[in-house]
């Protein structure tokens, strides 16, 4: 009986570490913005900012990293040094019903392999770079393009250059920075 009971238990111990180790599936439902939203790139929140947005989920983490703009979502998406496999990536469906370019909307989250981008219109996003607009029909997403300029591609037709290269943005010149660091009051004592 001694010689039984030995394997039981070592079976049962097995059993029960087995159990606490299951893991548990990661929710990938899309969330709406909140007032308490931040983009992960400029940590300011995106109510105040145009243009359509994206989420994207991150195996491990239960709440999606959110992006001010969409360009910005597929560029971390391909960014070389992101270490931690992407599960689930949302955009905002800027052809739905109610989605305008100050108020992409709740609700009209789409998967991003789904969706039609324009790339290259005149349209920039919420952080004032230019923008890849993501729309849920191939229709919607010419119409858009014949209004506001730039092709029609899916995600795979996207290339890192679109998404990865440097942006030359219209916000300011040296001049005016100069100027405005000048303004600052001088602390005086201060070594340099």
């Amino acid at each position: 009986m001694k010689n039984l009971f030995r394997p039981v238990v070592l079976l049962s111990l097995v059993a029960l570490l087995g159990a606490c180790t299951q893991e548990t599936a990661q929710d990938l439902t899309p969330q709406d913005m909140t007032a308490e939203t931040l983009g992960h790139y400029c940590q300011m929140n995106l109510l105040e900012h145009p243009g359509p947005k994206a989420q994207i989920f991150i195996e491990g983490f239960a709440a999606p990293l959110f992006f001010s703009q969409v360009r910005d979502a597929i560029a971390y998406m391909r960014a070389p040094e992101r270490t931690a496999p992407v599960l689930a990536i949302y955009v905002n469906d800027m052809g739905r019903a109610g989605a305008t370019w100050d108020w992409p909307g709740d609700g009209n989250w789409l998967k991003a392999d789904a969706a039609y981008y324009v790339v290259g219109s005149a349209r920039t996003g919420g952080m004032g770079a230019p923008e890849t607009v993501p729309f849920g029909s191939r229709a919607a997403a010419d119409e858009f393009s014949l209004v506001e300029g730039g092709t029609v591609l899916a995600l795979d037709g996207i290339t890192d250059d679109m998404v990865l290269a440097p942006v030359e943005m219209d916000g300011g010149d040296d001049a005016d920075f100069n100027d405005r660091l000048h303004a600052l009051p001088h602390r005086t004592g201060a070594k340099t």
